[in-house]
């Protein structure tokens, strides 16, 4: 499906600019929830359905972010997905973050006792790291303020010392093209550029990462057969990175598989240009330079008061407008906000 047919299958109201906070369904998406609510609701239907969405979602995740389908595990959110990870740390390791890093990517860090924890402005992230470095983390895509990661200057210093890297993709996966298997972890919120109800969570685990990582949250759904993993023991836990999924949430599930699907078959770069290319006529309207990303901020005076009387809605982090664009996203959302802010 190309951009301009998928881009019908969306009807939002005017004026939606933040995608950095919650992305929006695509039909597909929405009637498939719709669906499985009406189930639940009669009690029509047994569960396993439902759940074999978190399967197309995982495979979904996979081939987005370059790695094999075995080496992703489903949460529900990215903390929880870091938290292993956090504890696998030896004590006295050092962990290497930016500076203004969103914060379920710093406390996992912060609160793993024995473990300190450095801070840098994110461009500077690449030349920061040293031989002390056990560990960096960081965003693809800043949510502040849409700054792109350095990424493959981030992994290259971190491979030259010896030092694992864990990325938090989740304002970047979905519209920007990367390899996620230069990582050794990368986790990805879902209900943002993915576009799921809230609920749903990735994480790419290496396995030579996940040699370290004990799955201390595992239960009936981390089994080999999880089928097979109702009642008792002994302990008989999946071969891969499934050891680490918690039980899903199923319509979460169900509303976020036909998304992924959809922006499969459209492809992530003919979106980064779309994204792109909107975020930078705003940009242009306001006498800026471009950037390149789909979120962008702006000092305007008064410009959260004024977007709210045109009925745009963007976010204000950091002290400044955040606009955020992707597949639905139109010019003319781009041009009510320009003519209000103007």
């Amino acid at each position: 499906m190309d951009l301009v047919e998928a881009r019908e299958l969306w009807n939002p109201e005017p004026g939606w600019l933040n995608t950095a906070s919650y992305g929006l369904p695509p039909r597909p998406a929405w009637d498939a929830l719709q669906s499985a609510l009406a189930e639940w609701r009669a009690g029509r239907t047994s569960w396993e359905g439902w759940d074999a969405s978190t399967g197309l979602a995982r495979g979904a995740f996979a081939r987005l972010v370059a790695v094999p389908t075995t080496d992703v595990a489903v949460g529900a959110a990215v903390s929880q997905l870091l938290a292993p990870v956090a504890s696998a740390l030896a004590d006295g390791a050092r962990v290497l973050v930016p500076d203004v890093e969103f914060t379920s990517n710093l406390f996992p860090w912060l609160v793993r006792p024995g473990v300190s924890v450095r801070t840098v402005p994110a461009d500077r992230l690449a030349e920061a790291v040293d031989a002390g470095t056990d560990l960096v983390a960081f965003s693809l895509v800043q949510s502040a303020d849409g700054a792109v990661a350095r990424y493959d200057d981030v992994v290259d210093a971190a491979r030259a010392h010896g030092a694992l890297v864990v990325v938090d993709a989740t304002q970047g996966c979905g519209w920007l093209p990367f390899d996620g298997s230069r990582a050794d972890a990368v986790v990805v919120a879902a209900y943002k550029w993915l576009m799921a109800p809230r609920g749903v969570a990735f994480a790419y685990l290496a396995p030579a990462l996940r040699e370290r990582m004990i799955p201390s949250a595992a239960g009936w759904y981390a089994g080999e057969d999880m089928h097979a993993s109702y009642y008792g023991p002994p302990l008989r836990l999946a071969s891969d990175a499934r050891r680490f999924d918690i039980s899903p949430a199923w319509f979460s599930y169900v509303g976020v598989a036909p998304a992924m699907e959809l922006l499969e078959s459209v492809g992530v770069p003919a979106i980064r240009a779309h994204n792109v290319g909107l975020a930078n006529r705003f940009l242009a309207g306001l006498g800026q330079p471009p950037r390149d990303s789909a979120i962008v901020t702006v000092d305007v005076p008064d410009a959260a008061a004024k977007l709210a009387a045109a009925g745009v809605r963007a976010a204000v982090r950091a002290g400044r407008v955040r606009a955020s664009f992707h597949l639905y996203s139109t010019e003319a959302d781009v041009d009510m906000a320009l003519e209000a802010l103007v």
